[in-house]
């Protein structure tokens, strides 16, 4: 009797651990895509993503750059001081996009070029996303929103 109690705990135990792994093997495969990594412009610049890559980028959209081609397509170049990276773009802009602005795109460096998926950009005239500051105080061209007001 006792045999057969140790057995059963051992053979429950061994299913749980399976049921385990397997568990933690689907959520990893399911969140494969999910997770979007940010990079800077310089950062893209020393260790290229591969095509397949997708992740987001961010920076200030660099003046006189912004260019409107054939329907819907959009593109223009966004820096963090270090680098330039081309940007492309097909859909609608949000209402704050502009150049010398911060934003963040979502998408795949293919040839040169991040071809972006998602645009999003800042919702007021203070905001800038933590990654995109980060970035910039990084390259040194980082100013505090009241600097940047003073001089005007």
């Amino acid at each position: 009797m006792r045999g057969l109690k140790k057995k059963r705990r051992i053979q429950i135990i061994v299913v749980a651990f399976v049921a385990l792994a397997i568990s933690t093997a689907l959520i990893g495969y399911a969140m494969r895509d999910g997770i979007n990594f940010f990079r800077s412009p310089s950062q893209i610049a020393a260790e290229p993503p591969t095509e397949r890559e997708v992740f987001r980028m961010g920076g200030l959209v660099e003046e006189g750059s912004l260019r409107r081609g054939e329907g819907k397509t959009i593109s223009f170049s966004v820096t963090d001081g270090g680098a330039t990276i081309p940007v492309t773009f097909t859909g609608v802009l949000p209402d704050l996009f502009g150049e010398g602005e911060g934003m963040i795109g979502t998408g795949r460096y293919v040839n040169g070029v991040f071809e972006a998926s998602e645009i999003l950009a800042k919702h007021d005239e203070t905001y800038m996303p933590k990654e995109v500051v980060d970035a910039l105080k990084e390259q040194g061209v980082y100013q505090e929103p009241d600097a940047k007001d003073s001089r005007s």
